[in-house]
């Protein structure tokens, strides 16, 4: 498991958290937005029009309708993205991280526009008659790049439990869990059922499920949301007022808090931003190939209000309860996971304004004039409590207090031994520190008219979300699998994919969240690249569209 983790952290360092990747990913979305002028502005009542209907035609060619293939794509971008990874890039970033998940939903609007647009008319239709679209497409049929289409279709495929399946799976178990008391494999069990019953049915089944889920999850949600949201209305605008502030600047600290930089800010919530409404990521496109209509124009606009449901109002709304609620920068008592903990020689505090900053400086990861280093020996512990020595425990980036070792369910008693700060013993640690993802909401969620029974709506929103976005990544993988090997390879993939959401279910959530950085990156360069390439041509396919809708539609818009 060790090297496994090393593995992905060399993976993330030089993909997803590599300092060139929010550049990229921002930088198309900037190009094209000034490119064709602002279409995430200049189209975006119309693509609201098109959603109604009100343009279709009859016997347009594909398997779901505008509305169908836009809920089909939100339920695959509306999931733990919204509610853990709001929490986390607040958690890592501060209220600064807000700001730059608007900045990437905001040119988001704009690239997903373009590549939804792409694959949209490059789209085919496979052995059984089925519309079968994406980058992968684009990539053969109008680059001739196999190679490059290749690398994205497994990249897809791998993603897709990545992103799709693992942490919409982990997430759910363990917010059932601390909220119900529901053992995580059961969780996991129940849902893999429901999961199989669902996407066996194929693409028409889906997007019916997706197009009744999406509405009802949402309202749920949002009506929870702004119940925290009025109880804590006089930190609202103190809470805008920090996400601007810090923008710029990175995070100041405050309480358990250590504070964050502004590239660490910037590129944790670029990256839970792509997380949540993975423009630019290419997988969106795949639903929307599907959707009737003979005008791909017409389906790129349809996409441009992915983003702004998405991370502009869901995950505004999600931040707006954490940062309000002030839960963010307070410590709870949890389970330390081994991967989040490391102790550290020496004595510090967060009071003490320069033991903060050598602390805050170190989390940084700089690796520059580090004046924390890490404790390796061996610690001992009577019924629970360690020994008194000069060291402190870091959890969750934050000091921890009131730490406790177990053994199983008794606190232990023996030696413990740490080598360059990780925990080489077999205990469970536990004690107070900052908390993050799905239980960061949660508590938020409990600071609200609701009370304590705020959690319900949480966990409730969680596995409606999640569960949606793994049914709309199953279809994602299997017509990636389609592409790669045909029709006959997608029910073993299916098959595989409930095994691995009942799996992720009892899975190490921090690894779970790194494996996703890793596939997202993985998935979005290749596309970056195809619809950088074809800049022209989308231009040049607006400029064909309004003239036939003008001609059509006399009227106007």
């Amino acid at each position: 498991m060790e090297t496994l983790t090393q593995l992905l952290n060399l993976l993330d360092s030089v993909l997803g958290s590599a300092q060139y990747f929010p550049f990229i990913l921002l930088g198309t979305g900037l190009f094209f937005t000034i490119y064709l002028k602002f279409p995430q502005v200049r189209f975006f009542r119309h693509a609201w029009r098109i959603v109604r209907g009100k343009y279709d035609k009859p016997g347009d060619e594909g398997d779901a309708t505008h509305f169908q293939a836009l809920t089909t794509a939100i339920s695959g971008t509306v999931g733990t993205g919204n509610i853990g990874g709001v929490a986390l890039a607040i958690f890592l970033g501060g209220p600064a991280a807000l700001f730059w998940m608007w900045m990437t939903a905001f040119l988001g609007m704009t690239t997903k526009f373009v590549e939804v647009t792409l694959s949209h008319k490059y789209r085919g239709k496979d052995a059984n008659g089925h519309i079968v679209g994406g980058p992968m497409y684009v990539m053969e049929r109008r680059l001739n790049m196999k190679w490059l289409a290749v690398v994205f279709a497994v990249a897809t495929v791998v993603s897709s439990f990545g992103s799709g399946n693992m942490p919409q799976s982990n997430n759910i178990a363990s917010g059932v869990q601390a909220t119900f008391g529901v053992p995580e494999w059961l969780t996991g069990l129940v849902l893999a059922s429901l999961l199989a019953v669902v996407i066996l049915g194929g693409i028409r089944r889906i997007v019916k499920v997706a197009e009744k889920i999406v509405p009802f999850m949402a309202v749920i949600y949002l009506v929870g949301a702004a119940g925290v949201i009025i109880t804590n209305i006089d930190n609202v605008i103190p809470s805008f007022i920090a996400v601007f502030r810090d923008a710029f600047t990175g995070s100041a600290a405050t309480g358990g808090f250590l504070g964050a930089t502004f590239a660490y800010a910037f590129n944790r919530g670029v990256n839970r931003g792509l997380f949540s409404n993975e423009a630019g990521q290419g997988s969106a496109p795949i639903a929307h190939a599907a959707a009737k209509a003979d005008e791909p124009i017409s389906e790129g606009m349809v996409s441009i209000l992915e983003p702004f449901i998405d991370t502009i109002v869901i995950c505004t709304v999600t931040g707006l309860v954490i940062l309000s609620s002030g839960v963010w920068a307070e410590k709870f008592h949890n389970k330390f996971q081994a991967f989040d903990m490391e102790v550290v020689a020496g004595v510090y505090s967060e009071s003490d304004p320069a033991q903060r900053q050598a602390l805050f400086q170190h989390l940084s990861l700089t690796g520059i004039d580090d004046p924390v280093k890490t404790f390796s020996g061996v610690i001992n512990v009577t019924a629970g409590v360690a020994e008194a020595l000069p060291i402190t425990i870091i959890h969750n980036r934050s000091v921890a207090e009131d730490v406790r070792f177990y053994q199983g369910e008794q606190l232990y008693t023996g030696a413990v031994d740490f080598a360059d700060g990780k925990l080489l013993t077999a205990v469970q640690v536990q004690g107070r520190s900052l908390i993050h993802s799905v239980e960061l909401t949660t508590m938020a969620f409990t600071r609200g008219v609701f009370g304590e029974s705020g959690k319900y709506i949480v966990s409730i929103g969680l596995v409606l979300f999640a569960f949606s976005t793994a049914v709309a990544w199953s279809y994602y993988g299997d017509r990636a699998m389609t592409y790669l090997f045909g029709v006959r390879s997608v029910l073993p993939y299916r098959i595989v994919y409930v095994l691995g959401f009942f799996l992720a279910s009892i899975a190490d959530t921090s690894l779970i969240w790194l494996i996703s950085a890793v596939t997202i990156a993985l998935m979005t360069l290749p596309n970056l690249v195809a619809m950088l390439l074809l800049h022209r041509e989308v231009k040049e396919t607006i400029g064909e569209y309004w003239e036939k809708f003008h001609r059509e539609h006399p009227e106007g818009v």
